[in-house]
């Protein structure tokens, strides 16, 4: 079953800064808990992100184990969205947009992630019992990063 995740928060900041914070890669481990102990394996020279990009991580999503985590980036327009699309990993479906809109108080960020998790009814009882609850305490955590960082 297709589960969606919708997000939104207001920074106070120009586009282009926020543009350039979530379109890299490497800052993703700043905006995850700790206890998901992710880590970016993928190192660019040039951190721009692009059509058909590739990015690799560990995660460890689930009492300490650790998975390998491959997402490809399947669309971009520049300083408005990018959509990352999981290859491999933990869910069987993983579609994340991210949003971003101009307005008079900055950018608006907005999330959208279309999920769906594997084993047919088991993953359905896990996503009652804990898959939800788990994502929705990474949204937020990042939102409380993203206040700090961007709302000071």
């Amino acid at each position: 079953m297709k589960h969606q995740l919708f997000r939104e928060q207001q920074l106070n900041c120009n586009i282009e800064t926020a543009w350039k914070f979530f379109s890299s890669a490497n800052n993703l481990s700043e905006i995850t808990p700790k206890d998901m102990k992710f880590i970016v394996l993928t190192h660019f020279e040039n951190d721009e992100i692009f059509e058909g990009m590739i990015i690799d991580y560990f995660v460890s999503p689930l009492v300490g184990i650790k998975m390998k985590w491959k997402t490809e980036i399947i669309q971009v327009d520049f300083q408005k969205n990018f959509t990352d699309f999981q290859k491999q990993g933990p869910y069987k479906l993983w579609h994340h947009h991210h949003e971003f809109i101009e307005n008079e108080n900055g950018v608006l960020m907005k999330d959208t992630v279309d999920y769906e998790l594997p084993f047919g009814f088991l993953g359905e009882i896990a996503h009652d019992l804990f898959i939800k609850n788990k994502l929705e305490n990474i949204f937020n955590y990042r939102y409380e990063i993203l206040e700090k960082r961007f709302n000071k």
